[in-house]
């Protein structure tokens, strides 16, 4: 049966490229509609500031722009798994923070999670960088109160934004080094995340990110949240695009969904 929800509507602040919602963000909106661990595909860069319609067909929920599907959300063909690499020190992510190659030029500076453009009290501003020694990259987190809700706690979708981009900052940072090329990017593609804690606004976590697989052009990274005593809060697992730097979107742009290139709206 098909059934038609209320209109979803991105506020700018959460933008991730110029135009576009962050890719982590829009995921975790519409997995809220969903029970449990959700796996999200980006089929086109999502809009901010106008009404997107979801409506659910077969326990599938898709989320639509004037007819043409921007999102999809569902239960997750395979589990995402609740395994992640030894959290490093509070004092070891606070060494990593904004170390990441990735920073000596952001491709998206204005990113609502990534972008040091952002200030405090505005962006999550979550810098991951890598931790020597180890194959992870890892970022000190404390919400701000903006954030939160009523009750101190941060939304699903927040936390699944703080989820996204330290992973493709661990692509980057991979592509980078590989000399692939210095003019690429990444953009996410697909996401899938378990949540197992609440999130308290004020409260030191740590994101950490690590990579998992590459495929051609698809690049696969986990990524974590720990909590102050290291308790495993939430867990996720991402498909990463590189694209040609020049056709990163800075506004919203239809992609090629039937394509195994398809890509959404957060950038790395």
């Amino acid at each position: 049966m098909e059934m038609a929800g209320s209109p979803v509507r991105f506020a700018g602040r959460f933008q991730g490229p110029p135009g576009a919602a962050n890719g982590g963000f829009a995921c975790g909106t519409l997995a809220a509609l969903l029970d449990g661990a959700a796996e999200v595909t980006l089929r086109r860069p999502v809009p901010l500031e106008r009404p997107l319609l979801p409506r659910t067909d077969d326990g599938i929920v898709f989320l639509e722009d004037e007819g043409r599907p921007c999102a999809e959300a569902r239960a997750p063909a395979t589990p995402v798994g609740w395994r992640a690499p030894r959290p490093p020190t509070p004092a070891e992510a606070r060494a990593a923070a904004g170390r990441a190659a990735y920073y000596d030029d952001p491709v998206f500076p204005g990113c609502f999670v990534c972008g040091p453009d952002r200030a405090p009290g505005d962006g999550l501003r979550i810098f991951p960088g890598p931790v020597p020694g180890r194959e992870v990259w890892a970022a000190p987190w404390s919400p701000d109160p903006s954030v939160g809700g009523p009750d101190g706690l941060v939304p699903e979708e927040v936390v699944w934004a703080a989820l996204d981009c330290p992973g493709g900052v661990a692509v980057a940072d991979a592509v980078a080094e590989a000399r692939v090329t210095p003019t690429e990017g990444m953009l996410l593609g697909r996401m899938t995340a378990e949540l197992a804690g609440p999130v308290r606004i004020g409260a030191a976590y740590r994101v950490v990110a690590w990579l998992l697989e590459r495929d051609g052009r698809k690049h696969t990274a986990g990524s974590a949240l720990f909590g102050p005593d290291d308790q495993l809060l939430a867990v996720a697992r991402a498909v990463w695009i590189t694209v040609p730097r020049a056709a990163l979107p800075v506004a919203p742009t239809a992609v090629d969904a039937r394509t195994s290139t398809t890509t959404g709206g957060e950038p790395a």
